[in-house]
């Protein structure tokens, strides 16, 4: 068992906003108007207080971003998007790099579950909002996009396909 003291604070917070930037890459994938975005924010929010498994390092994950946004602190503080061009690849980079620092560190078992969280924070993002159509009609709840970068993120964090 992994706890916070077996990474650094830089590492810990790139762990921590890892969620947001997961739920992240289904909005640039597809970007919807502000009510598809605001109901992709609040799944991804609602996915982060609970993880898929009982691993501690996922729990004291959760529990550490809960208390963040309870206090209104910002978990994605310090991530940025450098170039909306590359922004879908900015961010499966960072996915990327995060699961390398935990699979570094933690049990294989903790690893898995990790790149598991981020994979469903990203669908339950995807499944939150239809996207296209007109006024409701000839939407789909998973655009192409979405699903395209869910398949790169499940790569990134090394999840086997569902």
């Amino acid at each position: 068992m992994t706890s916070k003291a077996g990474f650094t604070d830089e590492e810990w917070t790139r762990m921590r906003r890892a969620p947001f930037v997961a739920g992240m890459a289904i909005s640039i994938a597809d970007p919807g108007g502000p009510i598809e975005v605001a109901k992709e924010t609040m799944a991804t929010l609602k996915a982060t207080s609970s993880p898929p498994g009982q691993e501690e390092l996922l729990i004291a994950l959760s529990q550490d971003i809960m208390a963040m946004t309870q206090q209104k602190q910002n978990p994605v503080k310090g991530f940025k998007v450098e170039n909306a061009t590359l922004a879908g690849e900015q961010v499966l980079g960072e996915l990327r790099e995060v699961a390398g620092i935990v699979r570094a560190t933690a049990t294989p078992e903790e690893a898995d579950a990790f790149g598991n969280w981020m994979v469903a924070v990203a669908q339950d993002a995807a499944d939150a909002a239809k996207e296209g159509g007109f006024m409701g009609f000839g939407a789909e709840q998973v655009s192409a996009g979405e699903s395209s970068m869910l398949s790169k993120l499940r790569e990134a964090v090394d999840v086997d396909p569902a």
